[in-house]
């Protein structure tokens, strides 16, 4: 499964380890994903999304329902 937030669209992006001598390594930084269950209310059911902290945070402030429309909108969730 893809490290990508279903609702931020979030997804790993590259970088550099640097060390104490100033050699750099190529690294990635991955978004920190949680999976989580929510309750659709109207239509009385539960969906699985994987959605990054900031998303939840999102979802708290505005509503799950208000949140999913403006992913399918945007494109970033197929649900």
């Amino acid at each position: 499964m893809s490290r990508v937030c279903q609702i931020t669209g979030k997804k790993p992006i590259s970088g550099n380890n640097v060390s104490h001598a100033n050699n750099r390594t190529k690294r990635k930084f991955y978004p920190n994903l949680q999976k989580k269950r929510f309750f659709l209310p109207e239509d009385e059911t539960w969906i699985t999304l994987k959605v990054s902290t900031s998303a939840l945070r999102t979802i708290n402030k505005n509503g799950i329902t208000s949140v999913l429309k403006k992913a399918r909108e945007n494109g970033n969730i197929l649900v």
